[in-house]
């Protein structure tokens, strides 16, 4: 599908000589803090994949390691229920110019319906499909304006807020292929791939490659440069099951 600090993880700091009504005050709200942080700590699910710099190991589903450039960035992970629907593991690094605005976008996405969802299946149509490291993904590729609205609950509004938490932007116009792996034959888990250019650094709008924009008949050409590029910036080696 297509994206609270730990209780150790939070400081709380007290004043040296609190007065009595701010002891009291903090032993009012002493007790919704923890448990806002006790419920944190329950929905907050840690992530299954390693990740040492620029390299994921995945020793389920499928078992590979995937390398990606030393220059990209790791922004870190997000793992949640997605809709609750699937159990989501989200991994994104970028490229960036000085100005923090993104090149390269690099979304690595876990995902598997949850048991509550026994008869779900993804069904991508594998029409047109590419081979990296073996195996076999779906691809589709695109075009498009970025500011436009996400729902903030869905994988691309957890990018958002990573890549908005890490100070860094979107340019104007991007362009992605998204490639998606299913592990086996019940296809009730996923790995999907979304790499991402900016349009901006060719001197691009998304409108000129609509149809009857200026660079509309490039569109072909494009495309297949960026799944070139997709196939050789991402390395896969694949792992004993």
């Amino acid at each position: 599908m297509y994206h609270a600090r730990s209780p150790g993880g939070v400081r709380i700091s007290w004043n040296s000589c609190p007065s009595p009504t701010v002891l009291s005050d903090m032993n009012r709200m002493l007790p919704a803090l923890l448990l806002a942080l006790s419920l944190a700590a329950q929905t907050q699910k840690p992530p299954r994949r390693a990740v040492n710099g620029n390299i994921v190991t995945s020793t389920q589903d499928p078992a590979v390691r995937l390398e990606l450039p030393r220059q990209a960035r790791y922004l870190g992970v997000d793992r949640w229920d997605l809709y609750g629907v699937a159990d989501c593991a989200l991994h994104v690094w970028v490229e960036a110019d000085e100005r923090k605005v993104i090149q390269r976008l690099y979304w690595i996405q876990f995902e598997e319906f949850l048991p509550t969802k026994p008869e779900s299946r993804y069904r991508y149509p594998f029409t047109k499909t590419t081979r990296m490291g073996g195996l076999e993904f779906d691809v589709r590729a695109r075009f498009g304006a970025t500011g436009g609205p996400t729902k903030p609950d869905s994988d691309g509004g957890h990018v958002e807020a990573m890549v908005k938490a890490a100070g860094y932007q979107f340019p104007a116009g991007t362009m992605n292929v998204r490639l998606v792996h299913l592990p086996d034959a019940e296809k009730r888990k996923e790995l999907m791939i979304i790499y991402i250019e900016s349009l901006d650094a060719m001197g691009l709008a998304a409108a000129d490659l609509e149809p009857g924009g200026k660079a509309a008949a490039r569109w072909p050409e494009l495309e297949r440069g960026l799944i070139e590029r997709a196939a050789e910036r991402l390395k896969f080696t694949p792992l004993p099951d």
